[in-house]
């Protein structure tokens, strides 16, 4: 959700911007030459029109709704993107104690590539749920699934969280070669 956010942020920047460099370029027009009809915008022709319509008329009603659909749906982003922790025991009553799942997911993933018979790891948790995919060594891959699910529920389990997520663990063999 961050690059989202980032994102929008980039483009309300560029916008904002451009509107400025736009304004700046129209209000140094008027000042080398007052009665043009605008640098880059005609303001002469565009006037006429503008003044015609009324709060009433179709298009600023759809420019209006268009904004408020706009804004709900920036303010939803917004409120989704908060920082996801998960949080752990709290040592006294006044301090608070988090990690994020990036952090939780090094743990699992350091725990269950150590496991013999591991070629490879990935490891995503959340607040609920971790999930692992372990890729295994070898084509067969016997009791591996047992293996790194019993070492990835005892790592989530050595931490101090306060609720435990639900742990995964899908193995793959080893692509032929």
């Amino acid at each position: 959700m961050r690059v989202v956010v980032r994102l929008l942020t980039s483009l309300a920047g560029l916008v904002v911007l451009a509107g400025g460099v736009l304004l700046i370029v129209e209000v140094v027009g008027v000042w080398v030459r007052p009665d043009s009809g605008g640098v880059l915008v005609p303001w002469s022709a565009a006037r006429p029109a503008l003044s015609g319509l009324t709060w009433r008329d179709g298009p600023v009603l759809a420019v209006a709704a268009g904004c408020a659909v706009l804004g709900a749906v920036l303010l939803l982003v917004s409120l989704l993107a908060g920082r996801r922790v998960i949080r752990l025991l709290d040592p006294a009553p006044e301090v608070t104690v988090t990690t994020d799942p990036r952090s939780l997911a090094r743990v699992v993933g350091h725990r269950v590539r150590v496991e013999d018979g591991v070629a490879a790891a990935a490891v995503t948790a959340r607040r609920k749920r971790v999930r692992v995919r372990v890729t295994g060594r070898f084509r067969a891959v016997g009791d591996l699934r047992d293996r790194a699910a019993t070492t990835a529920s005892a790592a989530v389990e050595g931490l101090p969280l306060r609720r435990g997520p639900r742990v995964s663990v899908s193995v793959s063999p080893a692509k032929e070669r």
